[in-house]
C-alpha cells in the first residue's frame, strides 16, 4: 500500500533510534581489502566504512527504512545519491555516536501513471566528546504503482 501525500509529508523529521558503532580492526582490514586499496596506517579506518557505520550505528536497517517508506523491493527502489562529509578521520576501536532522521520527502508525478517519492535522510556521527566526525546524506527514489 502506497503512502498518501499526508503520510509522506509526515515522514519528514522521523528520527532513527540512534546508537553507537565501533569499527573493529578486522572489519576495517576487510572493507579496505574489498576496495582494492592499500591498508591505511593503524588505527585509521577506510572511509568506505562510513556507509554501514552510519546506518548500523543509528540503529536502522535498510529493510526497516523500506518498511517505513512502504517501499517494494522488486526494482522499485534506488539509491540516487549520497554525500559523505568526513570532518575528522575515522579510527578503529572507537565508539561513534550516530543520530539520524528523514529530512526530505517529496512526491513526483511520473510518466504513464507511475509516481515516485524522493526521500532524503541525514545521519550525523559524533565522538564521545560530542565533536562532529561525519555527516552522511542519502537520497532514495521509491517508484510507486499507479494509484
Amino acid at each position: 500500500m502506497n503512502l498518501d501525500e499526508a503520510e509522506l509529508a509526515a515522514l519528514v523529521g522521523h528520527r532513527f533510534p540512534g546508537g553507537r558503532y565501533r569499527v573493529a580492526h578486522w572489519e576495517n582490514w576487510l572493507l579496505t581489502d574489498c576496495t582494492g586499496s592499500e591498508q591505511l596506517p593503524s588505527p585509521l579506518v577506510h572511509p568506505v566504512a562510513l556507509f554501514h557505520l552510519s546506518i548500523l550505528g543509528s540503529r536502522i536497517s535498510i529493510q526497516e527504512l523500506f518498511a517505513i517508506l512502504r517501499a517494494a523491493s522488486q526494482g522499485g527502489v534506488s539509491l540516487v545519491g549520497y554525500d559523505w562529509e568526513l570532518l575528522q578521520p575515522l579510527r578503529e576501536e572507537v565508539d561513534y555516536i550516530c543520530e539520524g532522521a528523514i529530512t526530505e520527502a517529496q512526491r513526483h508525478a511520473g510518466t504513464e501513471g507511475r509516481a515516485s517519492d524522493a526521500i532524503t535522510f541525514l545521519i550525523e556521527v559524533f565522538d564521545d566528546d560530542a565533536r562532529p566526525v561525519a555527516r552522511v546524506t542519502n537520497r532514495w527514489r521509491i517508484y510507486r504503482d499507479a494509484a
